[in-house]
């Protein structure tokens, strides 16, 4: 049986994107949902109602992308929301075995609220860069998101002090 060396762990400590990525995006998760708790929402349910936010109802296939998601994890988010009465979920005129989600004049009324703590948090958030261009970081983050596909179509670099996320840890 083969042993991963402990240099092979402190490399992907210190270099694997994915770590990083994710251990960013927990603390952001924590602070957006710690903002929108007197509202009762998870950071995650706030961006599922502003996807909805839209002149007429999304599919669910164009929402799950948006999310990033699959349209099981979809399902199951939206059943919180429709339980409090702040989305309702219709049938596709276009196929009948498709739904369409929408905000509930509550729902509107939740994000209206949800909008201005988001906007602080953001403003608070983004201060943290410092010198950091935030913008930079979005099309980074577009570009990853957007250019790795789940099935890793994309190969990852083989570059000296690179790590993989692959590699056990």
């Amino acid at each position: 049986m083969a042993i991963v060396p402990f240099e092979t762990t402190l490399r992907v400590r210190d270099y694997c994107l994915c770590l990083h990525v994710q251990r960013a995006a927990r603390a952001l998760a924590r602070r957006f949902d710690e903002a929108l708790r007197p509202l009762d929402l998870t950071n995650g349910q706030f961006s599922l109602m502003m996807s909805l936010n839209r002149p007429e109802p999304p599919g669910m296939g164009p929402v799950a992308s948006l999310l990033g998601m699959d349209r099981t994890t979809l399902t199951a988010a939206l059943k919180p929301l429709q339980r409090r009465g702040l989305i309702k979920l219709t049938v596709d005129p276009a196929d009948q075995r498709g739904r369409r989600a929408s905000l509930t004049r509550k729902g509107e009324t939740l994000l209206a609220k949800a909008v201005p703590i988001w906007e602080r948090t953001s403003v608070e958030v983004e201060a943290l860069l410092g010198d950091g261009d935030s913008n930079q970081l979005r099309r980074s983050l577009l570009a990853l998101s957007s250019g790795i596909s789940v099935q890793g179509s994309r190969q990852p670099s083989n570059k000296i002090g690179r790590a993989s996320c692959r590699e056990r840890v």
